[in-house]
């Protein structure tokens, strides 16, 4: 299925169109990962679900997210596996291990892509990256905040990181980079509490000698932080348009466990969509399935885990869908709220970990 629709546009199908993919295509993946992966094998003879006898998508066994803090769970062979993706985890907790293999590295890529096309179009751009560099030594095994940088830096070029090893904000290479680029469009990636923390709070106006008006910028996680600070999305927003003049700012809802099939924020709507690659469930405190309009734990479904039984993933966060077609500026997908982290979980979030 992913051949058929990874060169659509990323919000081309209908909801109805997208029910009947993903019948079949959650079907197949539930089928291959219960023969593939021995854990995962044991977790649906426990619930004694029957592969192939479901007809509805929401009947489909979801795992909890953490399982994969708790076990290694992967549906290749080790010698198969090109890359691992390691979650930030808290202290004292296990983080999630994520093991791809090339086909599922490359689809994962290919989704990306084809969802940040609607964002940055076609063309890499010039990007500035609102961390310190990574230098990764082991470039096989990835932490979420790595992955995320260097998934996104896929898009870029001629990057510049705006902070320096030590941590503070490098002045000279920024200036560098607005002098070059700031009279174009241009791409800025980063973590929602590192984008308030210095583009916002530590950023002198006084030192550098443009502005960025002409960015795209893209963030996700570290909300915690913000939350804390009694900041919503749209007094972000506005404190990032006060300091550096930037009007194209998106948010994204996304995790390690589903890499590549991201939800990016509607900018007139302020929603999250689900693109042709990914949809989502609401459920309540009994795992009974919920309304549109109704709170709940988030369940998220993907086309893209093969080397892993990622497909169909009960998160720890709590959100609410609000239009189950398509969002009121008519682009198609469901649309929906992340209301923040559930009461009982761990706290977890890739920038707001030090």
């Amino acid at each position: 299925m992913i051949d058929k629709i990874i060169n659509l546009k990323s919000y081309s199908l209908t909801q109805s169109k997208k029910s009947t993919i993903f019948l079949k295509s959650i079907n197949k993946l539930t089928l291959h990962h219960y023969k593939n992966c021995k854990d995962y094998k044991k977790i649906i003879d426990n619930l004694k679900f029957k592969i192939n006898s479901k007809k509805k998508l929401e009947d489909f066994p979801m795992i909890p997210v953490r399982m994969f803090k708790n076990f290694n769970l992967k549906s290749v062979s080790k010698n198969k596996i090109v890359k691992t993706l390691v979650s930030s985890g808290t202290s004292g907790q296990n983080p999630s291990r994520i093991y791809l293999d090339k086909e599922n590295a490359i689809n994962q890529a290919k989704a990306l892509k084809n969802i940040m096309e609607s964002v940055l179009g076609k063309k890499r751009l010039p990007m500035l990256i609102i961390d310190q560099n990574p230098n990764l030594t082991d470039r096989f095994i990835f932490n979420a905040k790595s992955a995320a940088i260097y998934g996104f830096s896929l898009f870029g070029k001629n990057y510049c990181y705006l902070l320096n090893k030590s941590g503070d904000i490098d002045y000279r290479s920024l200036n560098n980079f607005l002098k070059k680029f700031s009279k174009e469009k241009f791409f800025i990636f980063g973590f929602t509490s590192s984008i308030y923390e210095n583009l916002i709070c530590k950023l002198s106006s006084k030192l550098i000698y443009k502005n960025f008006q002409n960015g795209i910028l893209l963030h996700g996680g570290g909300w915690k932080k913000l939350e804390n600070l009694k900041i919503n999305n749209q007094q972000f927003k506005q404190k990032l348009f006060n300091k550096t003049k930037i009007k194209n700012i998106y948010n994204y809802y996304g995790m390690v466990e589903q890499t590549g099939s991201i939800f990016i924020e509607c900018k007139k709507c302020g929603y999250f969509i689900t693109s042709n690659f990914s949809d989502i469930i609401i459920r309540d405190r009994n795992f009974e399935v919920v309304k549109k309009g109704k709170k709940g734990l988030i369940q998220l479904l993907s086309l893209l885990p093969t080397s892993y039984p990622g497909h169909n993933i009960l998160t720890e966060d709590i959100g609410e869908i609000v239009e189950e077609k398509y969002c009121k500026c008519g682009i198609k997908g469901k649309c929906f709220v992340v209301h923040g982290r559930a009461k009982e979980a761990e706290i977890r979030g890739c920038s707001d970990v030090k």
